[in-house]
This record gives C-alpha cells, structure tokens and sequence, in this order.
C-alpha cells in the first residue's frame, strides 16, 4: 500500500495536470502552484485523517 504522503503527491500532480489542461494554470509558474496546491491537500488530507481514526468505544 502507498503510504499517505505518496498519495498526497499523486494527488497533487493530477490537480496540477488538470489545471494546466484546463487553461488555468501556466506551466511557466508552476512551481509556485505545485508547492500551494501540495499544501492544501496535505492540510487537507492530515486533518480527515486524525478525525477518521475509529473508537472501539461505541457499539451500536
């Protein structure tokens, strides 16, 4: 299995692709972008991630 971190960056790279596809992002300043959008997702990802641990506490 890929660790988180790895699908953090494929995740990345196919937003970044897609943008550039769509005309909203210039290859020219993709460096920026790449490093902002990888921020987001990061963030994004590691907070759902903390949230989404189970508790063995509850049982329905």
């Amino acid at each position: 299995m890929k660790t988180i971190d790895e699908q953090i960056l494929r995740a990345t790279k196919e937003i970044v692709v897609k943008f550039i596809e769509m005309g909203r992002l210039s290859p020219s300043n993709i460096h920026e972008s790449f490093k902002d959008i990888y921020a987001t997702v990061n963030e994004a990802v590691k907070e759902n991630v903390n949230k989404a641990v189970p508790s063995n506490d509850k049982q329905n």
